[in-house]
């Protein structure tokens, strides 16, 4: 039997197997690239727990069949490294994943910086601390930086049932029946974690008594003692989860502090902190927009705390958010302004660019970026000047209508309102 974890068990051996990180893996993009030429450069893995940094990491040694190497930053020290060099010296080139890498001391730098030059060390750094703000300039510059994305649960399950499926390093040697409740919650409580996935998966089929006929049951109801969260209600479709989000944007727009914090809690209660962080940040711009533009912001930041410490300790950058996004002033009017654009464009209503705006790069002009008799607005007091901007056919169209909300669109409602009086 292999005591080895599952989750490390079903660890990719080649890049298509990878779970997840279309954007950096699948065909054609960046990595995907780079193994395929055998162009490896180091780089810098970043984003929350169990998303896949050490996959790919040794994914890539996989696909390219370089000797790889896994270091921690913080307690293996120079000697290890060292020994790592002289791997690369023999062989030419070792693929070496340096778990917290934002760690890395002065004297470990110094020593890996001329293997990293030779391009005998390819370097996976992995962290889930910003590399802009947390690793040593030195290293970083020396590095390709790329940013993982949470794992969806759609892409957790496929997991998952590779894991019951696989028969040479999974549990298809055993008679497993799991049903799609189970395998939901699963997916959705490990927020976006496939490690911690993979570890409840494990436990639940080891912790089941098989039947009579040596078939191994898992129901929601396992699955739920193994990831130690109650499941929200799902249908067939999902639309129970659905609807508590829907709730949840609802009562932040209708500024109901107490019924936003219910829904926040059920859906930590699922675990599910990729659709809360989602959700919140849409909500910031639709919902709050204009009214209060920092709060777009702050949310940005209490969503990324969130990924970076995870649960239990999550709940608090993401309460203060709920609760500031509830209790600020309301807006819709730029993505409305944006919507009814869109919405002339896509119905033909358009027309040609006025030609005191074109191009004049290639039209002989001696001031390029001019165009005929257009009115360069810096040479005028205020910064503005009166000309038309829009196409002749729908030059007096009116697409943003302010809202005199918080102090911010109150102020821009002010510059507007001059600006098209002014034009009148």
């Amino acid at each position: 039997m292999n005591l080895k974890p599952l989750a490390f068990r079903m660890r990719p051996r080649t890049i298509e197997e990878v779970i997840g990180q279309s954007h950096l893996v699948a065909e054609g993009k960046i990595i995907n690239r780079m193994v395929k030429a055998r162009q490896l450069s180091s780089m810098i893995l970043y984003g929350p727990p169990g998303i896949g940094k050490t996959s790919i990491a040794s994914a890539i040694a996989g696909s390219t069949n370089f000797a790889f190497r896994t270091l921690n930053a913080v307690t293996n020290n120079k000697k290890d490294m060292e020994v790592v060099a002289a791997e690369a010296k023999m062989s030419g080139k070792v693929i070496l994943l340096l778990d917290e890498v934002h760690r890395l001391d002065k004297a470990k730098q110094d020593f890996l910086l001329p293997y990293l030059e030779n391009g005998m060390i390819v370097l996976i750094g992995a962290t889930t601390s910003n590399p802009y703000h947390a690793i040593n300039p030195a290293i970083r510059s020396r590095c390709q930086i790329f940013e993982l994305k949470p794992l969806e649960p759609d892409d957790i399950k496929a997991a998952l049932r590779r894991a019951i499926e696989d028969e040479e390093r999974g549990l298809g040697n055993l008679n497993i029946e799991i049903t799609e409740e189970a395998l939901t919650h699963i997916a959705t409580a490990s927020g976006g974690d496939v490690r911690s996935s993979l570890n409840a998966l494990e436990l639940a089929v080891l912790s089941t008594e098989p039947d009579e006929n040596g078939i191994i049951h898992i129901d929601e109801a396992a699955a739920e003692e193994c990831m130690q969260k109650k499941s929200l209600s799902h249908d067939k479709d999902g639309d129970a989860h659905y609807d508590v989000l829907s709730g949840f944007q609802k009562s932040i727009r209708g500024s109901d502090v107490n019924a936003a914090l219910h829904y926040l809690g059920r859906l930590i209660e699922a675990g599910d902190l990729v659709s809360i962080n989602r959700r919140l940040l849409v909500i910031a711009y639709e919902d709050i927009g204009l009214a209060s533009p920092q709060a777009g912001q702050r949310t940005l930041a209490a969503i990324e705390a969130a990924e970076r410490i995870g649960f239990p300790e999550a709940r608090i950058p993401l309460a203060n958010a709920v609760i500031e996004l509830c209790l600020s002033p309301k807006s819709n009017s730029a993505y409305v302004a944006l919507d009814s654009a869109l919405a002339d464009i896509r119905s033909g209503i358009s027309g040609e660019v006025p030609d005191h705006l074109k191009d004049a790069h290639y039209k002989g002009a001696k001031d390029l970026g001019r165009g005929v008799d257009y009115l360069y607005p810096h040479d005028y007091e205020g910064g503005w000047v009166k000309q038309q901007y829009l196409p002749d056919r729908i030059k007096n169209k009116v697409y943003y209508k302010p809202k005199k909300t918080g102090k911010f669109e109150q102020a821009i409602a002010a510059i507007y309102e001059k600006i098209t009086g002014q034009k009148k």
